[in-house]
């Protein structure tokens, strides 16, 4: 469970990250991307993100 947790938090900072980039312009992948320079996604990208770090956190003191 502890592996699975960790995995789901590392899957999720970087789906955040994503969503952060693509919101704030940063990068334009993939092209038709409805998210491109939508900052509404780059604060919503930034939450998944520190979910993640939060998720990570906690599966490592399990």
């Amino acid at each position: 469970m502890k592996r699975a947790l960790a995995i789901l938090g590392v899957l999720m900072i970087a789906m955040g990250s994503l969503w952060v980039c693509q919101g704030l312009g940063w990068v334009h992948w993939p092209p038709e991307s409805f998210m491109l320079d939508q900052r509404p996604w780059a604060w919503r990208g930034g939450v998944v993100a520190i979910l993640g770090v939060a998720l990570l956190l906690w599966a490592r003191r399990q």
